[in-house]
């Protein structure tokens, strides 16, 4: 029963610290990044495992994280209110051209991440952007003004 409540509540404070740490954290894996999550892998084993290594103990957390995953899962699309707090909203970052500072700010995203978002779709400047939005994903979708 330890490695149970052990299990949950690492999920739970894993949940809060990436939610914190917003979206960008995990949409664009860097080499530091990639280690930092091997170190928090590591550090997250060490806390629900203790010193039970048994293959049973390792089985029931693994059980445990992957039901709790999944009842989220089936939480969030039966209730908005769930799945807002656990994967946020797609957020407007441009609009018709006009850069959204505050937003820009507070999701630690900057012109440069846009504006290479917007090459791919063929564009070259802000004012050729409609829409900039950071899906729930973390990545940033552009739509582009039509042409006239």
């Amino acid at each position: 029963m330890d490695s149970i409540v052990r299990a949950v509540v690492v999920y739970a404070v894993l949940l809060l610290l990436f939610r914190i740490a917003g979206k960008r954290s995990l949409a664009e894996i860097t080499t530091f990044d990639f280690v930092l999550l091997l170190i928090i892998a590591e550090a997250t084993q060490q806390a629900m495992i203790d010193n039970d290594n048994s293959m049973t103990n390792a089985f029931l957390v693994i059980t445990t994280l992957l039901g709790l995953d999944v009842g989220l899962s089936v939480l969030g699309q039966r209730s908005r209110i769930v799945d807002r707090l656990i994967n946020d909203v797609p957020l407007v970052l441009v609009e018709d051209g006009r850069v959204l500072k505050d937003r820009m700010t507070k999701s630690r995203v900057d012109e440069t991440d846009i504006l290479q978002s917007a090459r791919q779709e063929g564009l070259e400047r802000m004012d050729q952007v409609k829409y900039a939005v950071l899906e729930r994903s973390g990545g940033i979708s552009i739509i582009p003004k039509e042409a006239g």
